[in-house]
């Protein structure tokens, strides 16, 4: 495919050199790899094979996305600019200046020739040309280039494969004074704790191969991002959350000050875990001053993951402002968006971490039970009880291991009898 593009009053070519198809996400139709022409065989990763990256199992992703931002422009209540460093072929970028109201400029960049050339094509069909401005540059360095007072974004989305680490300092320093940042991770191995060494190594925490792995990964994203934020005075607000199929994603509001840098400092801290009984407590601070290496409730050693982000996960007016724009909108995965942000706004208020029930099960000897049961018999029995957008099965709840068991072996029982 050949098409010609105008630029300082010159035509240049461009050629297209590998199969694509046109695909419809949101309100925009986008020139894509086409992927089936990349694998040889199902088992293979087709994204990662075709010259540019492009992965439709994240339309989900880019419609929340979608939502979060337009609910950040109606908080701000003005015209926005929004970069996405790492664009591929474009689509989210694109769909960012189609979809959302209020959006005055996006910049979006690819350091691949080939996203270039396709990105470019994209934002012509989709007649943009005016509102997205398409770069292909080095991630760190476009983003540098945006680092000064009056050049800064109001919204930075960065969507990696694999890991977003890389890429916080100069997103921190391009961002403006209660700026949004959105992080994606897809290197769930290191996160929850297949490869610890590689997740110290990244994000400066030690993870845990627990049931509630989807959470400490979020904690260990945005402990990252807190204390690189600190390093520029720069404090952050995890203002929503979330974790689906195959990675995590934080949003954070940065607010320029050394007092905000310092109270994120002070929501860092570490989660004490027995394997051995599930118990599991927070512990806020840098330093393990209390911890014994011992699990207060059994005696079994004590594992801990963190340093981590123990501070909240989700603002509960933001998230009512996301739920409001899904209402608007007629997307295609829209009943599983409801859903998701239904439990997510359930446990805003919810303690730290969740008991899974297959686990408790598991170490009772006892078939499942239903989680419903669980959770108003714990109600019934005067503990908090939420159930979790992080797994079908978890309870969030301030109830200890011990009361847990209790619980579920009663409602067991009772469901025996029946």
């Amino acid at each position: 495919m050949f098409w010609v593009k105008k630029k300082n009053m010159k035509e240049e070519t461009f050629k297209i050199d590998f199969p694509t198809e046109i695909t419809q996400e949101g309100k925009v139709k986008v020139l894509v790899p086409k992927l089936t022409a990349f694998v040889n065989s199902p088992s293979e990763y087709a994204p990662s094979k075709a010259p540019v990256f492009y992965n439709p199992v994240m339309e989900l992703n880019r419609d929340i996305a979608v939502l979060a931002l337009q609910a950040y422009q109606k908080k701000l209540n003005r015209e926005i600019t929004v970069c996405e460093p790492l664009a591929g072929c474009g689509i989210r970028g694109i769909r960012f200046a189609t979809e959302v109201e209020g959006v005055e400029k996006v910049v979006i960049n690819d350091i691949n020739a080939k996203a270039f050339q396709l990105a470019s094509y994209n934002v012509r069909i989709n007649e943009l040309s005016e509102r997205v401005v398409v770069r292909n540059e080095d991630a760190n360095f476009l983003l540098g280039s945006y680092g000064a007072p009056r050049k800064r974004f109001d919204a930075i989305d960065i969507d990696p494969f694999g890991c977003p680490v890389p890429y916080l300092d100069s997103a921190i320093r391009a961002l403006r004074n209660g700026g949004l940042l959105i992080l994606t991770a897809t290197d769930m191995a290191p996160l929850c704790g297949v490869h610890p060494k590689a997740c110290v190594r990244k994000y400066g925490g030690k993870p845990l191969r627990t049931e509630y792995c989807h959470e400490l990964a979020v904690r260990l994203l945005a402990g990252s991002l807190a204390m690189t934020a600190a390093k520029y005075e720069m404090g952050i607000n995890i203002i929503f959350s979330h974790s689906i199929d195959h990675y995590v994603r934080i949003y954070a509001i940065a607010k320029y000050g050394a007092k905000k840098a310092d109270e994120n400092v002070k929501n860092m801290g570490y989660i004490l875990h027995c394997f051995k009984c599930l118990h599991r407590e927070p512990e806020k601070g840098l330093f393990l001053i209390k911890h014994a290496g011992k699990c207060i409730e059994c005696g079994s050693k004590i594992s801990v993951a963190g340093p981590l982000w123990l501070g909240k996960l989700f603002d509960g007016q933001f998230c009512e402002l996301v739920r409001k724009e899904v209402k608007r909108r007629a997307f295609k995965q829209g009943g599983k968006i409801r859903k998701i942000l239904a439990l997510i706004k359930n446990e805003v208020d919810a303690p730290i971490t969740y008991y899974v029930l297959d686990n408790i099960c598991d170490k009772l000897g006892l078939p499942v039970p239903p989680v419903k049961r669980v959770v108003n018999a714990l109600r019934k029995g005067g503990f908090q009880a939420f159930l979790t957008h992080f797994n079908s099965r978890g309870i969030r709840s301030n109830a200890s291991a011990k009361d847990i068991k209790e619980i579920v072996t009663n409602v067991q029982d009772m469901v025996s009898f029946k």
